[in-house]
Parts: structure tokens; sequence; C-alpha cells
């Protein structure tokens, strides 16, 4: 474990802005629908109405997993069920960084012919991570414990801390299974969907007993604010125990830089439709696009199959439909419903926006822009290829998203001729807002490339005014830099040019100067 110390130093430096901001992001998200809710719903009539409505609708569990009790922490907390998820994702993602894409890139075998021990690079991702979701569960439970219940705030905080870590190792085993950093997040996001989707089958079918082969399920079983249950830890102990052996089991048995699965060989010559950059980048993006695409057509699904249970659970809340109908949609509880959860899925498609358009500092730090560019292939070139994707990639994705979710409900309603257009053009309607996150990431990369990454940041400063903006009570004026406080509430509502015109416009001039930039930079 020799060097393990300085590495961790070296991982907090590199990390030192996006780290802090998913930490702080995620954790406050309970505390911020506790408040929401208890805003709302002032007495305990209104709660137990609130959580009967939301008991009536499968799609809020197969979202946010089995309400357990009415009171206002347990609501709150239940309405951020997704966002270990979200934490686990950025976990597993972290981990795989700073390992498999460290060898991936040589730094990993520079830094090994030091006085570093074998297992030092991955003991200290283990570290940090584990240690940013310590911190996460201790916002939760210091967040909630003053007002609430302390054995409540602190299941909460549990639930958030022992989910990041079981994926964070399940991260780091995907690392050791694979040469490609890609390969490892493929196999990690495929576990968590896998584990997402096991939970939601047991919490929405017959079969509850699927949910136990999720560890999303096992935080869910603490029953924060909800006549709490300890036993579960248990789960947490054994399962992040006998996985981090399996890692480095794993990884002491094979060579650095290498995986323990055989890379699949490709034919010795390329075929004629792989020649020049448009189709290098298809064949660099295709899988990142195909599993989102996948994804969210679950996911569109999923809410347009809910729509009208939806529709009925609203239309009996004077208060939410108030609250919903302030956003500028229309009076439909259904399409407001759509609405909702489509302006979220608008936010989700930029971070594939954000890493489609970074995939060129990707290429260009692991050195393998230079060889391509010393040929026939100019620099614009190059990056038009990436471009293009970072552009349609989000359109795609967002057009599969709104055919899935219209197809499923107009088919539920009995009406697809009206509701699948509107259903695809109020996901369409997002794009503005997300080519902006495009543009940046482009124009940090040609213009400021070792700030690149900090498109992530502004994107997850935007998400924290739109959950906790309004609670601080900041300024209108700095809640207007956010591009989604811009978009039209669609299905039903009003749609005005100017604002995704406007929008338009600054992802062009910000991605035009991106590729200027780039064409008159150093690579490297």
């Amino acid at each position: 474990m020799t060097g393990t110390r300085a590495l961790v130093r070296l991982i907090l430096r590199r990390d030192r802005v996006i780290l802090p901001i998913w930490v702080l992001l995620l954790a406050i998200m309970p505390v911020t629908q506790i408040s929401a809710i208890g805003g709302l719903y002032s007495t305990d009539a209104e709660l137990q109405s609130f959580a009967a409505s939301m008991r009536a609708t499968p799609a809020f569990f197969a979202l946010y997993g089995p309400l357990l009790d009415w009171h206002v922490a347990a609501l709150g907390v239940w309405r951020a069920g997704f966002v270990p998820v979200i934490l686990s994702l950025a976990s597993l993602l972290t981990v795989i960084r700073h390992t498999r894409a460290e060898e991936e890139s040589g730094r990993r075998e520079l830094l090994g012919s030091t006085v570093l021990g074998r297992h030092a690079p991955l003991t200290a991702a283990l570290i940090v991570v584990a240690s940013a979701n310590v911190i996460a569960g201790l916002i939760v439970a210091g967040s909630l414990a003053g007002t609430y219940p302390v054995a409540g705030a602190l299941a909460a905080g549990l639930d958030y801390t022992l989910v990041g870590i079981a994926f964070a190792v399940i991260g780091v085993v995907a690392a050791q299974l694979t040469e490609s950093a890609s390969g490892a997040r493929v196999i990690g996001i495929s576990a968590l969907g896998l584990a997402f989707l096991l939970r939601m089958a047991g919490d929405t079918t017959d079969a509850s007993w699927l949910s136990w082969l999720s560890p999303i399920a096992w935080g869910q079983k603490l029953r924060p604010f909800a006549d709490e249950e300890w036993w579960p830890l248990i789960l947490f102990a054994a399962f992040i125990a006998v996985t981090c052996y399996a890692a480095y089991a794993l990884a002491a048995r094979r060579d650095v830089a290498a995986g323990l699965l055989p890379p699949r060989l490709g034919p010795a010559q390329a075929a004629p439709g792989l020649a020049g950059p448009f189709a290098l980048a298809w064949r660099l993006h295709r899988g990142l696009l195909l599993a989102w695409c996948a994804g969210f057509a679950v996911f569109g699904a999923v809410i347009g199959s809910a729509a009208d249970a939806a529709s009925s659970a609203l239309r009996q809340n004077a208060q939410i439909m108030e609250m919903l109908n302030r956003l500028g949609g229309g009076t439909d509880p259904a399409d407001l419903f759509i609405a909702a959860l489509i302006s979220i899925f608008g936010i989700a498609v930029s971070g594939y926006a954000i890493q489609a358009a970074l995939r060129l500092r990707t290429e260009e730090s692991l050195a393998r822009a230079e060889p391509l560019l010393a040929t026939a292939v100019s620099r614009v070139g190059w990056a038009a290829g990436h471009t293009l994707f970072a552009v349609l990639g989000p359109a795609v994705v967002l057009a599969v998203t709104g055919l899935a979710a219209g197809l499923s409900y107009g088919t539920a309603s009995g009406d697809i001729a009206a509701h699948l257009p509107a259903t695809l053009g109020a996901a369409l309607a997002q794009l503005p807002a997300v080519w902006i996150f495009s543009g940046l990431a482009l124009a940090l990369f040609g213009l400021l490339p070792r700030l690149a990454a900090a498109a992530w940041a502004v994107l997850a400063l935007f998400l924290l005014f739109g959950q906790v903006g309004a609670l601080l009570e900041l300024p209108q004026v700095l809640l207007d830099l956010s591009p989604f406080s811009h978009l039209p509430t669609l299905p039903g509502g009003e749609v005005s040019a100017t604002p995704l015109v406007a929008m338009t416009a600054i992802a062009a001039a910000l991605a035009i100067a991106g590729l200027y930039g780039f064409r008159r930079r150093d690579v490297g």
C-alpha cells in the first residue's frame, strides 16, 4: 500500500471542483424535498391524502420505491428516492476514472515505476469515493436530525452512504475485468441498471423477492422515518466485504493495463464504411448513444403508461394542480405530469451532451488525436465528427424518449394520434437548452482544454439552482441563468420561439468558438 496517501492527495486535487459539487448537490436533495412537501401540505389530513394519491400511481413506485409512511419526513425521503441511484452512478464512474482510465492512459504504469504499492491506486480511489459517500450521508443525516427523529435521519444517511459505496466497489471489480475504461463503464452502468430494474420489478409486481437482489432496495429497507429496521446493514457489510475481496484478488491476477476478459479482436482490415473522421466518431460513440437510447426508452414508456393514473391522482389534489399550473403548463393533469418528468429528462440528457462533446478531450489526452491529425485529416474535420454526436445525439435520445412516452400514453388512453406528436414535441423542445451544454463543453475544449470538465460543474450548479433556488430565495436574475428556466412547459403550454432561437444561437456560437480555438492552439 506504499504511496496510497500521496495518491489520495492527487485524486482530491484533480477532483477538487467536481467532487464537492456532486456530494453537496445530491446530499441536500432529501431536505429540499421535505421542505417542498411541508410547504404544500400543512396538516396530517393533507399529508395522508397526498400519500394515498402517490400510492395509487404505480409509476411513482417504479421511480422512487415503496412509500412506507405518510409523515412529511418519510414522504420527502421517498420523493428523493432516485438520488441514491445518481450517487451510485457518480461513485462507480469516479472509481473507474481513477483506476482503469489511469491504466489505459499509461499514467498508472509511469507511477508504478516509482515506489508505489501494487494495490495503492485501487485503495486510494476507494478511500476517496467511500469518504465522499460518508460525507454525503453525514450531510443527509445532519440536515434532518435537528428537526426530525435522529433514528430516521441516521437511516436516511446510511442509505445514501452504503448504496454509493456498494456501487463503488462494483466499479472497482468492473475495472479489473476489461482493459478499457469505456468497457468498465459499460459493465458498471449495466450492473446499476440491472439493480434498478430488479428493485423496480420487486416493488411493482408480485415478485417482491426480486428487490432483495438489488443493493438499491437494501437502502430503502432501512425504512427511514417509518419504524426503522437495521438488519439490512448486514447485507451491505457482507456485500461490500466480499466484493472488495474479489476486486483485490482479481487485481492481483492480472498485469498492469490488462483486463481479465480477453479483448475482442477486430478484423484485419477495416470496412470501407469506417474510413474518415465521421465513421471513426460513429464507432466511438455508438455504444454510448445506444445505451442512452435504450435506457430512456424504458423511462419514457414508464411515464407514458402511468400518465392516466397520475392524471386521476392529480385531479384529486388542488394544491399540486395549482403548483404545476404555475409552471406555465396547460390544464390537463396528464400533460402536466408528462411535462414535469420530461423536463427532468432534459437535464439528464444534458449530461450525455457533455459526455459526447468531451470525448474530444479524452481522445486528445490519451494521445490518440495527434496521430490522426498527422494524416490528411484536418483539425476541424476530426472535431466535427464528435461535434455531430454532441449535437444530434441528444436529439436522438430525446426523440426516442418522446416516442416511447407518446406511444405508451396513447396506447393506454386509446388516442395515439393525439398524444404521440404532442409528447414527441415536448421532448424535442428541451433541445435548445441541452445544446447550450454541448456548446459550452466544446468551447471549453477548444479555448480552455484544461478546464473542459468544468462543464459538469456548470450543469450541477444549474441543477442546484433549480432544486433549492426558490427555497434559498436566490435572486431571479441568478435563477434565470439556467437555460432550462426559459423552456416552454409542454405538452399543453404556450410556445415562444424567441428563447428557443436565442439559446440555439448561443449554443452555435459557443461551438464555433470552440472549433476556432482548437484550430489555433497546440494539441496535447
